[in-house]
């Protein structure tokens, strides 16, 4: 007998993505499947999902839906269920499905996913005419206020997990909303949504959500501390015991270099051969010089303070000094995007930035590419050194959250054991970066070590495997009681 789950989310891989959020949202739900779990997700109607559904059908309407109609409709993508809201005057703009083109957020985010959150209440009740799920599975800020929905609606409930993907995005806006966003004058208290005299749509998740998840157990941890907490430790360590981590996964299907369409040459753990042909095409696409003996770095990643690019920025001259070359994707602060372009201007043939993302070329520098850079401040599980890991490109990453928990260090007792996966520096700060870049590129020096670091990287799981039967049993757990 199945178990039906409902998950609210506002990204979806591939429908439409900013960062690993759509990544989990699009890959969890099959990974489940195989353990009896049938979950469908509840997305946003904005033009991309819209464009992209295979067929549907309208399940229900609302007349006047936070300032407009809205219908919902049922549809699916790739062989997993969706239903889809369709509020043209919420979603139907240009932009980013939290900003305009100007980057600035959209002044009515509060209006958008409440509801969002409030369609997932009736959906929980039944207005789409599907199974009552049993488990309403909440990612991030933007699906937090329908825990609020449905703890205030008095029929019986299901069970709510929310998951936090980062924490330091928590969707806070004015209290005086409130009657606006359709909830009781006794919601907003601190044992309910207030959060600093407003309305934390996280917040109200994490109060009222019958489990917390985050996606690495190293970052579950940290959020329990002021540091990692961003004003939400207090609550969490006060129900602590029903927080934990549980890591992402990647997509093997997507993230494959035996299968990859994507890249010029395709290659395994018993053949790395191709990946010198992805590294000549690396090389071309970013202008770099591409001789065999100049170890290449490369980052995707959100251009921010959070992301570290701005100690990376600094360390550009010791990489060049060392020899390496530099290759970037990324797009985000506008400070750093200009630093990067500045820096490729004046380091032709060894620094290349694509500003932007583009995910055939992210495929690309994973498969071409010969170590991965996350120097993270914080990163609550990290996508991108997974990909690393299956792609052999040696991912170089800071000691926190899920980079931590995620790759083995190259320290001598790693390298001696065999077991070694990449290079972890700590602190998060300038010279230990350094160091670590000195040190990996010690080790490219050492042939033999970089093999083995590739293989054991390629061998590590990094699949939904394990994170899939941890969720499942989770959710079993809690619609048994």
């Amino acid at each position: 007998m199945s178990l039906p789950v409902l998950a609210v989310a506002s990204e979806f891989y591939p429908l439409i993505k900013t960062g690993g959020l759509a990544d989990v949202a699009g890959a969890l739900p099959g990974a489940l499947r195989p353990h009896g779990v049938e979950v469908t997700t509840l997305l946003p109607g904005y033009p991309k999902v819209l464009s992209a559904l295979q067929g549907g059908e309208t399940v229900a309407r609302f007349d006047a839906l936070f300032g407009g109609p809205a219908a919902l409709i049922a549809s699916e993508h790739d062989g997993l269920d969706l239903l889809v809201l369709d509020a043209p005057h919420l979603y139907d703009r240009g932009g980013g499905p939290y900003g305009g083109p100007d980057g600035r957020d959209w002044t009515d985010n509060a209006q958008r996913f409440a509801a969002l959150g409030f369609v997932a209440n009736e959906v929980a009740h039944g207005a789409a005419g599907l199974p009552l799920p049993a488990v309403v599975h909440l990612h991030d800020w933007q699906a937090g206020l329908a825990a609020a929905y449905i703890a205030h609606d008095p029929r019986p409930r299901p069970k709510i997990v929310a998951t936090i993907h980062n924490i330091a995005f928590q969707g806070w806006f004015p209290a005086s909303f409130l009657p606006e966003l359709r909830l009781p004058p006794q919601a907003l208290s601190v044992d309910g949504v207030e959060y600093f005299g407003g309305i934390g749509f996280l917040k109200s998740a994490l109060y009222h959500a019958d489990r917390v998840t985050t996606v690495s157990p190293t970052y579950a941890c940290e959020i329990l501390e002021p540091d990692g907490g961003v004003g939400l430790d207090g609550l969490l360590s006060g129900r602590a015991a029903t927080v934990s981590g549980i890591l992402n996964g990647i997509d093997g299907d997507v993230w494959n270099p035996e299968t990859d369409p994507r890249i010029p040459a395709r290659y395994s753990a018993n053949d790395l051969s191709g990946r010198a042909e992805n590294r000549r095409a690396l090389a071309e696409r970013f202008g770099l010089e591409a001789s065999p003996d100049r170890l290449t770095f490369g980052v995707v990643s959100r251009l921010s303070v959070q992301k570290g690019l701005d100690l990376l920025a600094e360390a550009v001259p010791l990489i060049l000094e060392l020899g390496a070359n530099l290759a970037l994707i990324g797009a985000g602060d506008g400070w750093l995007e200009d630093r990067y372009r500045g820096l490729a201007a004046a380091h032709p043939g060894r620094v290349g930035a694509f500003i932007g993302y583009d995910e055939d070329l992210a495929h690309l520098m994973q498969a071409g590419a010969d170590a991965i850079l996350v120097p993270s401040r914080f990163e609550p599980c990290g996508l991108t050194q997974l990909c690393a890991l299956r792609y052999g490109a040696v991912p170089v990453v800071a000691r926190v959250g899920g980079l931590a928990d995620t790759v083995i260090d190259a320290n001598p007792v790693g390298l001696s054991a065999g077991v070694a996966t990449g290079v972890q520096f700590s602190p998060v700060r300038q010279s230990a970066l350094d160091a670590a870049l000195r040190r990996t590129v010690a080790l490219w020096a050492d042939r033999a070590s970089w093999s083995r670091l590739q293989t054991n990287a390629m061998a590590s799981e990094v699949s939904w495997t394990a994170s899939a039967k941890a969720y499942a049993a989770m959710f079993s757990e809690l619609a048994a009681a």
